[in-house]
């Protein structure tokens, strides 16, 4: 009797040399199951870590509030969305998160998307032709980076928040300039007023990733353009996730009322996707509410994110210059941050550890992400962690 499953040791595809290759350079990937809500502790096999490495940034994942709204929301609505927006899965709840959204970040208009992944690649998509040129800051998320690569337009790519480089790159009125908020590996902030200028002086379009800015930065938690002093009219589109500081999931694309328009009739990731179910979007909503009113959060967060950085600088650790909830901590080799992520998962403190393709070859680090759900104690736990693990052998790079 033939197994109902067929090694591919043969054939067009060599998964298994792949894979094999991948865990000779430690950069095999593996999912780790874990049990129970996020927070600052996570459980995995029946034992619990301090939760050093979720993007719940304000501590909302788990709040009573965005459940209570979720699960009202199934009560109303159901389960699911039921089809895509343009036959019969918009409804009166995505229609007003769309509405809170534009009146909360000064857009025109809004149009949500399942992920940020599909919001990014939905725009490139739609806009982008083969007379057009796309200029990328190098360290983009993947999404735009692929993106761009698969387009008929031309793509150049300017080194990391240089805008020097970019201004020579610059041709008037070719397309679409994207960077990030705050970039997901590093941390750091893209120069905003800077390249706004840029894109008005070369009448190019602008667009911005926020996804890790919005809800941590800025009055009332409006993310990066707001922290910097950007007006919204000087960046064409903003993208912005749902499931990183406002505990939920999901993405939107805002901008002028005639972006979102075109976006409805030409962004293929929106015109042929299920739409996300209707209670999402309610709980949604609900966090937004909470986002706006987080000052005490963002303030103890930020508390943290300066203990963090002064405890691991004092002892002796190379961290990447970044004031947000996001912490890289350097090592170089993936075999070495793979080490230093087990010695402290030992210690109770679960940390990934990030490495190429992810990240430039030899800047692999340990990825440690902060919340306003963490104590000053948990903070102080890391530390211990990290001193421990330097003194018995991790190398600490400063």
């Amino acid at each position: 009797m033939k197994s109902a499953h067929v090694t591919a040791h043969y054939g067009p595809f060599p998964l298994s040399e792949a894979l094999a290759t991948r865990a000779q350079q430690d950069l095999l990937r593996r999912r780790v199951p874990t049990e129970g809500p996020t927070g600052p502790r996570l459980w995995v096999d029946r034992r619990a870590y301090l939760n050093f490495s979720a993007n719940d940034y304000l501590g909302l994942a788990g709040d009573e509030a965005i459940k209570a709204a979720l699960v009202a929301g199934v009560e109303q609505y159901g389960a699911g969305a039921g089809a895509s927006p343009l036959v019969t899965g918009y409804s009166r709840a995505h229609q007003r998160l769309e509405e809170t959204i534009a009146e909360w970040l000064g857009l025109e208009a809004v149009l949500l998307f399942n992920c940020g992944f599909s919001a990014n690649q939905a725009v490139l998509g739609a806009l982008l032709g083969k007379e057009h040129l796309l200029w990328q800051d190098r360290l983009n998320h993947a999404s735009l980076q692929e993106m761009g690569s698969r387009l008929p337009c031309k793509m150049r790519r300017f080194a990391h928040n240089d805008m020097a480089a970019l201004a020579r790159q610059l041709e008037p009125g070719r397309g679409l300039i994207v960077s990030e908020g705050v970039f997901s590996m590093d941390g750091d902030q893209g120069p905003w007023p800077e390249l706004a200028r840029l894109a008005a002086q070369s009448h190019n379009w602008l667009m911005i990733d926020d996804a890790h800015g919005l809800g941590v930065l800025g009055p009332e938690g409006r993310g990066t353009l707001a922290a910097q002093g950007v007006s919204p009219d000087s960046v064409h589109i903003q993208m912005g996730t749902f499931g990183k500081a406002l505990g939920v999931a999901g993405a939107f694309v805002g901008g002028s009322r005639e972006l979102v328009d075109y976006l409805v009739n030409f962004a293929r990731h929106y015109v042929y996707s299920t739409h996300m179910p209707a209670a999402q979007a309610l709980a949604v909503s609900e966090s937004i509410a909470l986002v706006r009113g987080a000052d005490e959060r963002r303030a103890h967060l930020n508390h943290l994110i300066a203990r963090f950085r002064q405890g691991a600088e004092q002892l002796g650790w190379t961290l990447g210059a970044s004031q947000t909830p996001i912490q890289p901590l350097l090592v170089g080799e993936s075999r070495a941050a793979l080490a230093l992520s087990e010695r402290l998962r030992e210690a109770g403190l679960w940390v990934g550890a990030i490495r190429p393709p992810t990240v430039p070859a030899g800047t692999a680090r340990l990825r440690i992400t902060l919340s306003a759900a963490h104590q000053e104690a948990h903070i102080d736990r890391l530390l211990d962690g990290l001193g421990l693990a330097s003194n018995e052998g991790g190398q600490a790079h400063g």
